[in-house]
């Protein structure tokens, strides 16, 4: 029930974002200074949000204070909820303060690329973009409480006011002036649903730790403290190598950022809706049952049903990125200034990323039981292993090799999602080891995960005949026919198979 909440929530504010990155797209195309400038400047301080909220946050505060509510310590559990956001906030606004003067240093860091008008575009937004990241990492702490209590909706929900406020304000001010002064307005609009987010969270978070007592650094409170550090290290690793890939991307021809950006926001769809849904709703209950369990037998079932219910859905979703990539690249963005040859791009990357779509999806759910069993350094030795990989790997094969097989630099973006693929099955391997050394074996039975691949190929098969088979149509229009067909073919051939499908009971 946990992760269908989760799932819910997410599959709502991936919708409103997927409006948003819609808008976007018929705004501001692929091939403008100013699709690049905004993408890349929008990277920046996001770091700080995912670092501290979705990462490092979640994996040092949640076990500690799921292990309180547990144990029936809920005073204490309330308090170091309290304890740890006043830390908190001290410290993402000393950062935020950093961010908006060091903007020009992080943009030659992260954009190397780039120059001139470009260059000093992303500069000012990554300056409006650095307070509303504070704010999204407070939205966070409330995720936090607000999870460790059972209410995930609401925290998964509150994207929708983020991602409504960056639409009213393409909407608004889209036809008023150029793409330049729009992408400012559009920063502003971001840091407004960035509070708008806090605000429909904070309430309730508050009101759920509520206690008697005033803030104080008590054993939980230095327990989540010292358990932060590696896991910022170890979710930093994992983060960062989105930002090595955009930072070789802007070495690229202009539309490169842009466009790893839109396939980025597509594929990270399944990842964010099963991998994220599973893994959260897993993390209070599997650091609940680590703090009180004498066996591990629990734990096992645990992971080798989410591990399952990750399969079901992200293989077919890789096959569908790798096999209908442009389809769903032209239903979604194809408008305004986006063309069809921007959506034949967008395909490449995200035929690209399916290659390691399953591993990372699967390796964020290693690394949650890792945390619930406080194991925070091993995720952040396979974390640096993998970015290292991400580095080496993507450089050569994005900025090498193209020209040396006489292929179009623009091209170096798919090859650098396809070898980011590579390093994620190279972490996700090392995540598995060490996990099943500590509680015995866990995994999909080969056989099963074999039958989901035919089921997955089978189904686009299908949907790819009919692609062919169809005139010329709207690109929304051939979405519609096609992409529920390939979900509809994927179904009828794992219930074919004797696949066991999520939420459908199977007559005995």
């Amino acid at each position: 029930m946990a992760a269908k909440s989760v799932g819910a929530g997410i599959l709502l504010s991936r919708l409103a974002g997927l409006v948003r990155v819609m808008l976007f797209a018929q705004y501001f195309g692929q091939r403008t200074e100013a699709a690049d400038a905004f993408s890349q400047a929008f990277r920046i301080p996001n770091l700080l949000q995912n670092l501290f909220g979705e990462g490092a946050l979640s994996g040092s505060f949640i076990p500690v204070h799921a292990a309180l509510r547990a144990k029936g310590e809920h005073d204490a559990a309330a308090q170091m909820a309290r304890t740890f956001f006043a830390i908190l906030t001290l410290s993402i606004s000393a950062l935020v303060l950093i961010g908006v003067l060091a903007a020009p240093f992080m943009v030659t860091v992260i954009a190397p690329g780039f120059g001139g008008p470009k260059r000093e575009l992303t500069i000012q937004l990554v300056r409006i973009l650095f307070p509303g990241a504070g704010l999204l990492v407070a939205s966070a702490w409330c995720l936090g409480v607000l999870n460790s209590h059972g209410k995930f909706l609401l925290s998964y929900t509150a994207p929708v006011a983020w991602n409504a406020a960056m639409i009213a304000t393409i909407l608004y001010f889209g036809d008023k002036h150029g793409v330049e002064w729009l992408a400012v307005d559009l920063a502003w609009g971001s840091v407004a649903g960035s509070f708008l987010q806090f605000a429909v969270q904070a309430p309730l978070a508050f009101s759920l730790s509520r206690h008697p007592g005033r803030a104080a650094l008590t054993a939980p409170v230095r327990q989540a403290i010292r358990n932060f550090a590696p896991i910022l290290v170890s979710r930093g690793a994992v983060q960062i190598t989105g930002y090595i890939d955009a930072m070789i991307a802007s070495l690229l021809p202009t539309g490169a950022v842009a466009a790893l950006s839109n396939a980025q926001i597509l594929y990270t769809l399944p990842v964010s809706l099963f991998g994220i849904s599973v893994s959260a709703a897993e993390l209070p209950a599997l650091s609940g049952e680590a703090a009180n369990a004498d066996g591990f037998a629990a734990l096992r079932r645990r992971i080798d049903d989410g591990l399952r219910r990750l399969a079901f859905f992200v293989v077919p979703s890789a096959i569908a990125f790798a096999a209908l990539g442009d389809v769903i690249a032209a239903a979604l963005l194809e408008r305004g200034r986006f063309d069809a040859s921007d959506s034949v791009y967008v395909w490449g990357i995200l035929a690209g990323s399916s290659i390691g779509l399953l591993a990372t999806t699967m390796a964020r759910l290693y690394s949650v039981a890792h945390y619930a069993l406080g194991d925070a350094k091993s995720p952040l030795r396979f974390a640096v292993v993998r970015l290292v990989a991400v580095t080496t790997l993507g450089y050569v094969a994005a900025i090498v090799l193209p020209p040396k097989l006489g292929i179009a630099a623009g091209w170096g973006a798919a090859a650098l999602t396809a070898s980011a693929g590579v390093a994620g099955w190279i972490e996700f391997a090392l995540l598995r080891a060490s996990l099943n050394r500590r509680v015995g074996e866990t995994g999909v039975p080969a056989a099963h995960m074999t039958r989901l691949w035919i089921a997955g190929l089978a189904g686009a098969a299908v949907a790819w005949s009919v692609k062919l088979a169809l005139p010329p149509l709207d690109p929304m229009i051939r979405g519609a026919l096609v992409l529920p067909l390939f979900g509809a073919a994927f179904l009828g051939a794992a219930l074919l198979l004797r696949i066991d499908v999520p939420g459908l009971r199977r007559r005995r």
